[in-house]
C-alpha cells in the first residue's frame, strides 16, 4: 500500500496538487504553460464537463468534435511536470482508494502545446515545431530509475563531447516522442525537430542581463551540433519532462511548439497570440474524431 506520505490526497478524495478525481480527465491530455490558454482551448469544446483550478494548475474536460479532452495549465518548468505527470498517472492507474497500483494500465495521450525559441536561422518565427526528441538540461530524469533504459545514450555521449559539457551542469538526457502521436499530429504544416528543455528562461538559454553566463559559446556549439544529420531546433522548458516520465510510466508523449523568437536572427514575434491561436486550431483538426 503507497503510504499518505507519499500519496497524498485532500479531504475530498481529489489528488494534492491538481485537485482532480479518476472521472475529472480525459484519456487524451493538452498542456499547457499559460492559465489563460486552457480558457481559450476549451472555448473551442462543444461541451465541458468540468472546470477545476489549484494555484496555478487549471483542468477543463470536455468534448471537442467527437473527441474527449482535458486541456491542463501545467505553469513553467520541469518541476512542475513532475507534480502533473505522476498525478495524471496516479490518477488512472493507483486505486486512490485502496492506495495500490491497478493490474491493468491506462496509457494517456499527453500532448504539450507551447512557445519556443529557434536556434536554427531556417525555422523562422510562426513556424509549428514538432520534437521528435527532447533534451533535457533539467536533470528531472536522473533521479529516476531506470532512465538510461528510455534515453538515447549514444546522442548523449556525441551531445556532451561537441558541448564540453560543463560538469557542474545536470547531466542532460535525451528522450523520443511517441511515435504514434507524431504520425497523428505531423503534417505539411509541422517542422520536425529536436527541442531543449532549460531549467531557467534566462541563463540556461544563454540570455544575458546583468549576470554573464558560465558558457558564453554554448548556444553556438548547440546550433553547430549535428549527430547521424540530427540538429537541434529549440528551447523550451518543459518536454524532457513530459517524454521522460511518460515513456517510464508507459504514456504516450508529443511536444509541438510555436516559435515566437529565432536566438540567431534575433527576430521576435511580440504579438504572437493569434499565432498560437492557429497552432491550437491546427492540433484540435488533427485530434477531431471526424
Amino acid at each position: 500500500m503507497i503510504k499518505p506520505s507519499e500519496l497524498i490526497l485532500n479531504p475530498d478524495g481529489s489528488i494534492f496538487h491538481l485537485h482532480l478525481k479518476p472521472e475529472h480527465i480525459a484519456d487524451t491530455v493538452l498542456l499547457v504553460g499559460d492559465p489563460g490558454r486552457v480558457e481559450m482551448i476549451s472555448s473551442y469544446f462543444d461541451h465541458i464537463e468540468c472546470n477545476i483550478q489549484n494555484r496555478e494548475f487549471i483542468t477543463v474536460t470536455g468534448w471537442y468534435k467527437g473527441r474527449h479532452l482535458s486541456v491542463i495549465a501545467t505553469g513553467i518548468g520541469t518541476d512542475n511536470i513532475d507534480i502533473v505527470v505522476n498525478e495524471l498517472d496516479a490518477l488512472v492507474n493507483i486505486d486512490l482508494k485502496k492506495r495500490v497500483p491497478k493490474k491493468d494500465k491506462t496509457s494517456l495521450h499527453i500532448i504539450r502545446i507551447g512557445t519556443s525559441g529557434s536556434l536554427q536561422a531556417n525555422i523562422p518565427i510562426n513556424s509549428f515545431v514538432i520534437s521528435k526528441k527532447s533534451v533535457g538540461f533539467d536533470g528531472l530524469l536522473n533521479f529516476y530509475e531506470g532512465r538510461n533504459a528510455v534515453s538515447d545514450l549514444e546522442f548523449e555521449k556525441a551531445f556532451m563531447k561537441h558541448t564540453q559539457w560543463n560538469d557542474l551542469l545536470a547531466k542532460p538526457y535525451v528522450i523520443e516522442c511517441s511515435e504514434e502521436l507524431f504520425k497523428e499530429i505531423s503534417g505539411r504544416k509541422t517542422v520536425k525537430g529536436i527541442n531543449i528543455s532549460a531549467p531557467g528562461f534566462y541563463g540556461p538559454q544563454g540570455r544575458v542581463l546583468r549576470l554573464p553566463i558560465a558558457d558564453a559559446e554554448l548556444n553556438n556549439k548547440i546550433e553547430s551540433f549535428n549527430y547521424k544529420k540530427q540538429r537541434i531546433t529549440n528551447y523550451e522548458m518543459e518536454s524532457s519532462a513530459i517524454y521522460g516520465l511518460s515513456k517510464l510510466m508507459g504514456h504516450e508523449a508529443l511536444t509541438i511548439c510555436l516559435i515566437i523568437a529565432n536566438r540567431v536572427t534575433m527576430e521576435a514575434n511580440d504579438d504572437y497570440h493569434p499565432n498560437m491561436k492557429l497552432l491550437v486550431e491546427y492540433v484540435l483538426s488533427r485530434l477531431a474524431d471526424e
